[in-house]
């Protein structure tokens, strides 16, 4: 059996094409470059509850005047928000430069986007897709892989990989010209300093200008927030709290949404006038090969922090590294565009189940400007924190006392002397040299011996102690 690639290098003359279609100027040209070279494109757009299209209803609209066959708007906010609230759910983050994490928004939408949209071209009988990802980026694998998930007989074909495309259409001053000798009218023909990709959970700015380092974050215009950087701008003190049950977040300041999606409206409403959840990354792309991109997601943000300080609240040492250790590995096959393989799909559901599941309670948050922010209360039924389990103050009925931290500590002996015995045979094989052994000092054989050495009970022993070490010395349980 020979493998026949799924990927068209040429234009698939007289057969439909599915494109995804956001109603700027290159899939504005694409779609117009098809039909006048025989193709017959058909325009799927994803309502995603994108910041940067004011009027995502039109958009379809504007397909029908390059030429499309057919021209659809699909509505894939409320996925989009469910399959945000699970990456929460999980801590599906990976991505962390200078201590601000980005909290995979991008990769989220491409993962409901890049299914619903073959799904929708499937109903049409349109088994030919297109979109406007570039070689060099992430999108071109995460919609491959998507769109082969829905679609097992789907091909691929994408004008930016087309040769004949390319070298007529290359830049966007070549599909200006050649759109206005056309008389077809176009959106945003004024050069950008930098890209910008939105859905409702955060807005990705990257390339042009900000490839350069030395280009700061202070350069992007915010679509969800406002310049918190900018003393010029003026941000008010305010208060919120933030409501979880069972792992989701379900009200803001004490309301009750219609829908998720009306909550993520509200959650990025207030994060977005202080600025909250604006990142600058360098990342490694699926190719391995690093990038840089500016971020604002100030929903997530705000939702993150109460949910993690809940986190925190709630569950034991283990369970919580667990839940960072998988979330940023979940975090990872998400940004590849492998959130609805079996790997992920396993990790979900042991997080969402083990962790999320308890995660019930309020957090107040006061939020200033940015990440300037204080936590002022939290409250929950399933907390493991419990101020009188280690009250500096005096409490009745204590957990513990002075004689049981004492036998607790006697038993840390035995580790003790075990590390204790290495380090001393480390020290006469030459093997501990530096900073670390000047801190220790001379290691004399012998002392882990003396450690693990519990030695005679005395008169002044008490009557606990002695009979700890009686019960240690018969090795008693």
């Amino acid at each position: 059996m020979v493998a026949v690639s799924k990927v068209l290098i040429s234009l698939p003359v007289g057969e439909r094409v599915g494109i995804a279609f956001s109603g700027g100027l290159d899939t504005s040209v694409a779609v117009a470059w098809m039909r006048e070279n025989g193709a017959i494109p058909c325009t799927y757009t994803a309502d995603i509850g994108q910041y940067d299209e004011p009027d995502i209803d039109s958009v379809p609209s504007r397909a029908d005047i390059y030429g499309a066959e057919l021209s659809r708007l699909v509505d894939c906010r409320e996925a989009l928000v469910e399959e945000g609230l699970s990456a929460l759910a999980c801590g599906a983050f990976h991505i962390r430069s200078a201590g601000r994490a980005y909290f995979n928004t991008t990769p989220i939408g491409r993962a409901v986007t890049g299914t619903m949209l073959v799904r929708a071209m499937s109903a049409d009988n349109v088994s030919i897709w297109g979109d406007g990802s570039t070689y060099k980026g992430n999108d071109i694998e995460r919609f491959y892989r998507y769109g082969l998930m829905a679609n097992p007989s789907l091909r691929i074909y994408k004008p930016w990989l087309d040769e004949a495309f390319v070298s007529l259409l290359g830049g966007r001053t070549g599909m200006s010209e050649w759109l206005a000798a056309r008389d077809l009218p176009y959106r945003d023909s004024v050069e950008k300093a930098y890209s910008t990709d939105a859905n409702i959970w955060g807005a990705t700015h990257e390339a042009k200008t900000l490839e350069s380092l030395a280009v700061s974050l202070e350069t992007v215009e915010p679509i969800m927030g406002v310049k918190y950087w900018d003393p010029a701008v003026d941000i008010d003190t305010e208060d919120v709290s933030i409501s979880f049950e069972l792992g989701r977040p379900v009200a803001i300041n004490g309301q009750r949404f219609d829908s998720a999606v009306d909550l993520v409206l509200e959650a990025n409403a207030i994060g977005g006038r202080h600025g909250l959840g604006m990142s600058d990354q360098i990342e490694n792309r699926v190719i391995e090969a690093k990038s840089r991109g500016i971020y604002e997601a100030p929903g997530m943000a705000l939702l993150w922090i109460a949910y993690e300080r809940l986190l925190a609240a709630i569950h034991n040492e283990d369970t919580l590294s667990n839940y960072h250790s998988h979330g940023r590995k979940l975090g990872r096959l998400l940004y590849e565009g492998r959130w609805l393989d079996p790997q992920s799909l396993m990790l979900r559901e042991s997080i969402q189940r083990w962790v999320a599941s308890a995660v019930t309670g309020e957090v107040d948050l006061r939020l200033r400007r940015g990440e300037d922010y204080t936590i002022l209360d939290t409250r929950g039924p399933n907390f493991s924190y419990q101020a009188d389990k280690l009250s500096m103050e005096r409490v009745e009925d204590s957990a513990f006392g002075p004689t049981d931290r004492i036998g607790q500590l006697t038993m840390r002996n035995l580790d003790i002397a075990d590390s204790r015995d290495k380090l001393e045979l480390y020290a006469i094989q030459g093997t501990l040299t530096g900073k670390a052994a000047e801190l220790i000092g001379e290691l004399t054989p012998g002392g882990a011996h003396e450690i693990a050495e519990i030695g005679a009970v005395t008169a002044d022993d008490d009557v606990d102690s002695a009979g700890l070490r009686s019960a240690m010395d018969t090795g008693t349980d």
